[in-house]
């Protein structure tokens, strides 16, 4: 019966085509200005989304200004460049066409455009110390949610450690949740971003941090994205495969930035600090090992996840439930060909100490449903490493 607030400051306008109203909505966002900054990065402006957002304000009367330098898991050097091309440009407002990583990047160029410095310098929570440049957030893929999320997570390239930037002021005034412009992702980003969503759903439901209000939203997310992954990876021109994995991934955004992620993503952001891994390919590959090790903490909400996607009974026990529910994680991950830690080309087991101390530092270890150490952490990369290659 933990004390907890529900914050939703993002206005959502969600549906196939909404893509094509964003002028309308930024029109209606009376913070929004005249200038408009994207960032997106180089493979929107390759397709032609960037120059069709581009020529759809300019009919408008906005004036708009592109920054594409953004890579997978953003990195601070590239923010600051942002950050000074936005103020440069007198940026009344950033728009992110893109993925996570935009999102999050862009999330990051807003605090750098108003206050300077680096994205590090407001690492935590809480920290941004005034309100920054509006932020309408478009994603293209069905994943992080960071377009209704209050947190940005950036790679130190000088540490080779990821950070997380968590406050309020952050969160997008407007997401556009078109499922369309999903549908020509390749199956293996597909099936990456899928398991990010699933991933951000679950945790927010077993966390320390959960509380009724996310539970309800992280088992629906769970409920649409489960069932749609497969098929949306094996057919991409499924369009309510698509659908139920943009509204699923939305909806786990809400959940965990108002509850937490927890001991996948600690691991999932050390190994992609130190080897660039992509983030919901990480993920994916910690998920059983981290559900096996939280299980005794709280077997009931795990059994839950089990009945949820019809992989468990109700007459089962809760105990045999989180089992299957194990085994279906990892047979999940087989099916759509994400790769296995020990399939990383880059690893080594001299780093495993390091990623171990890495993600027992991370904000979110504390939130995991059961305690852990960084000898727990070394025990579960070294899990994880031994499993065979795919």
């Amino acid at each position: 019966m933990n004390l907890f607030e529900f914050d939703l400051p993002t206005k959502i306008k969600a549906g196939v085509g909404t893509f094509h109203q964003t002028a309308q909505y930024i029109k209606d966002l009376e913070a929004a200005g005249k200038r408009l900054f994207i960032v997106t990065d180089p493979g929107i402006i390759k397709i032609g989304l960037a120059e069709k957002l581009e020529n759809a304000l300019t009919e408008q009367g906005f004036i708009t200004k592109t920054f594409s330098d953004v890579k997978p898991n953003p990195r601070d050097v590239d923010c600051i460049k942002g950050g000074d091309a936005a103020r440069a440009f007198e940026a009344d407002c950033i728009i992110a066409l893109g993925g996570g990583s935009v999102i999050d990047a862009a999330k990051a160029i807003a605090i750098l455009h108003v206050l300077g410095k680096r994205p590090q310098d407001y690492a935590g929570r809480g920290n941004i110390p005034k309100q920054v440049t509006p932020l309408v957030a478009i994603p293209t893929t069905a994943g992080t949610g960071a377009e209704v999320t209050r947190s940005s997570v950036i790679t130190d390239t000088e540490k080779k450690i990821k950070f997380t930037i968590k406050d309020v002021k952050i969160a997008p005034a407007i997401a556009v949740v078109d499922p369309e412009l999903t549908y020509k992702l390749p199956p293996l980003l597909t099936a990456s971003t899928g398991m990010d969503a699933l991933v951000h759903a679950i945790e927010a439901y077993t966390c320390k941090l959960s509380n009724p209000i996310a539970d309800g939203l992280a088992l629906e997310a769970i409920r649409r994205i489960y069932p749609a992954l497969r098929t949306a990876v094996q057919n991409g021109e499924n369009h309510e495969a698509r659908y139920e994995l943009m509204i699923g991934a939305t909806i786990a955004g809400i959940a965990f930035s108002h509850a937490d992620v927890a001991s996948v993503h600690c691991m999932a952001e050390a190994i992609g600090g130190l080897y660039d891994t992509p983030h919901g390919i990480a993920n994916s590959m910690f998920l059983p090992y981290i559900i096996e090790y939280n299980a005794s903490a709280d077997l009931k909400k795990h059994a839950t996840i089990a009945r949820t996607i019809g992989i468990a009974a109700d007459h089962d026990t809760d105990e045999n439930a989180t089992k299957a529910l194990v085994h279906e994680m990892k047979q999940l991950a087989k099916d759509i060909e994400i790769p296995t830690f020990a399939s990383l080309s880059q690893v080594k087991r001299s780093d495993f100490d390091y990623l171990a101390e890495s993600a027992f530092k991370n904000g979110s270890t504390p939130s995991n449903a059961r305690t852990i150490t960084k000898d727990d952490y070394l025990m579960l990369f070294t899990q994880a490493y031994g499993e065979k290659k795919q």
